[in-house]
């Protein structure tokens, strides 16, 4: 890097959550270093904090071999337009995150062009297509992982990395207490309570709230007075999960930016496996996991898994703490069956909480967006 010149950095985070946690990266980058640029691809969370939007990530976040397909022209045409960037722009790092597919190709471009290469959130290589674990060791400079097996794994493999906790630790809190977010959101203090959590992307809504609405249903004859509510990713058309919700008689009650508050407000909580899985754990609510894709993709997925379990809560015990109900298994009956034996059982509800505390501890402590960053900034500002 030529002094004097400011310093651009080179910022990719193609999924919702990795909006989130780049932004909060980017914000600790600039309190190391005030000076730096961004641009890249990422949401609302990355614009705001001041990077340059080449793409949109809500454009570039593809479940399953089929949309991959549909999306793929639009994603290659970002892929070289950020490969050329590497020569006009000239960025002096490039911080990647998660979105493997997309990242390691770039990381190797980056790499060629000189540009050293930052890897925020491990792709889960120890799960699947492990042989990806070469490419990273010869293009990433270096891996900042939020999963403590994670760091085992990767430093087996020669792969300079560094633990730094999980950034979900210095977000996931409710603004009061159970009895208070219950007002706020407009429920009942003292009716039973059920999250929907149907995912981030609008193919997993379709899939699957139409289940969790059908088991909605089930359960209010259960459950007589029982609520539902279900906090609007921001990812989201709003359209969309309104529709579904009105083909069914079950009434859900539909939140803008207030998961933490709804997972804080619910006894039990149905949850699309992703990143809401973490953040349910970490606000130590029971819950039921539910995931669905195209039947192309599961049979490819089980063929190359190789884990025992799907839902990251389960992958951080080592155990099945949660009930997983995948493909054939996520059917309406079986969501509301598994839901009411966790509200009509305090004991194996309580054993739920006290297995996620544990989910907690192992995640680290708070601060993970501020160590990484100054990993980051030192890795910019380094000569190799």
């Amino acid at each position: 890097m030529q002094p004097g010149r400011t310093k651009k950095v080179l910022i990719v985070a193609g999924e919702a959550s990795g909006d989130l946690h780049g932004a909060n990266l980017v914000r600790e980058m600039k309190e190391v270093d005030p000076g730096i640029q961004f641009y890249g691809i990422g949401g609302k969370r990355l614009q705001e904090a001041g990077v340059d939007l080449v793409a949109r990530s809500s454009e570039m976040a593809v479940v399953g071999l089929t949309e991959v397909f549909a999306k793929f022209g639009f994603i290659l045409n970002v892929f070289f337009r950020l490969k050329k960037s590497l020569g006009a722009e000239k960025p002096d790092l490039a911080v990647l995150i998660d979105y493997p597919d997309f990242n390691i190709p770039l990381a190797r471009a980056a790499k060629k062009s000189g540009v050293k290469v930052f890897y925020y959130i491990s792709p889960q290589v120890w799960a699947w297509r492990k042989g990806r674990i070469r490419s990273i060791k010869k293009y990433i400079d270096r891996m900042a992982v939020i999963f403590p097996f994670e760091k085992d794994f990767y430093e087996k493999a020669g792969v300079a990395v560094t633990f730094v906790g999980h950034p979900l630790l210095d977000t996931a809190r409710a603004t009061g207490s159970r009895e208070e977010v219950r007002l706020k959101l407009g429920l009942d203090r003292r009716a039973t309570t059920v999250a929907l959590l149907p995912g981030s992307r609008d193919n997993e809504v379709t899939r699957l709230l139409p289940l969790m609405t059908k088991a909605a249903e089930i359960l209010s004859e259960e459950f007589p007075g029982v609520q539902f509510v279900l906090p609007l990713a921001d990812t989201l058309d709003e359209g969309l999960v309104t529709s579904i919700i009105r083909r069914s008689t079950a009434k859900v009650l539909v939140v803008a930016d207030s998961i933490y508050d709804v997972l804080a407000a619910a006894d039990v909580a149905v949850v699309t496996s992703g990143t809401a899985t973490v953040e349910t754990a970490l606000m130590e609510t029971p819950m039921v996991v539910v995931y669905r894709v195209s039947g192309l993709t599961y049979y490819v997925g089980r063929l190359l898994v190789d884990v025992q379990n799907i839902a990251m809560a389960n992958i951080i015990a080592g155990k099945t703490v949660v009930v997983e109900l995948i493909q054939d298994d996520a059917t309406a009956v079986a969501i509301a069956k598994e839901v009411a034996e966790i509200l009509r059982d305090d004991i194996k509800k309580g054993a739920i909480v006290e297995e996620l505390k544990k989910v907690r501890e192992r995640l680290g402590s708070p601060g993970a967006a501020k160590r990484a960053a100054r990993l980051a900034v030192e890795l910019l500002n380094s000569n190799g």
